[in-house]
């Protein structure tokens, strides 16, 4: 499957921005999908994860109470709205495709080409 994310930008901190994935195949409902970032200089760690149905969802802890994952599989599109941004959440924001939504980076096959995220203090 192929994804397209966007919605990244230069915000300031307290702002808000929403990304968004999609997804090139109408298999898109058979597949967990999470949000992963990466920083300048450090590992891709994991954001957020929902689940097929959309019925579940995982949060790091960092982003807990922040952002929303949410999806639409009508539209095969997944979705990252983030709140009261911080600047330590500047990174490529990459969505991913797999089998599952979780944590591991491992559990995701298929990746998105990333999109920007800046935040400015």
């Amino acid at each position: 499957v192929q994804l397209q994310a966007s919605g990244g930008g230069l915000v300031q901190a307290g702002g808000s921005l929403r990304l968004s994935c999609a997804a090139s195949e109408r298999t898109f409902k058979t597949y967990a999908m999470g949000w992963l970032r990466q920083a300048p200089g450090k590992e891709r760690e994991f954001v957020a994860g929902v689940s097929r149905t959309g019925g579940s969802t995982y949060y790091a802890d960092s982003m807990k109470g922040r952002f929303t994952i949410s999806r639409d599989n009508a539209k095969n599109t997944v979705y990252l709205q983030m709140n009261v941004l911080k600047p330590e959440d500047t990174a490529v924001y990459y969505c991913a495709a797999g089998s599952g939504f979780g944590p591991r980076v491992s559990l995701y096959d298929y990746w998105g080409q990333g999109t920007q995220v800046t935040v400015s203090s």
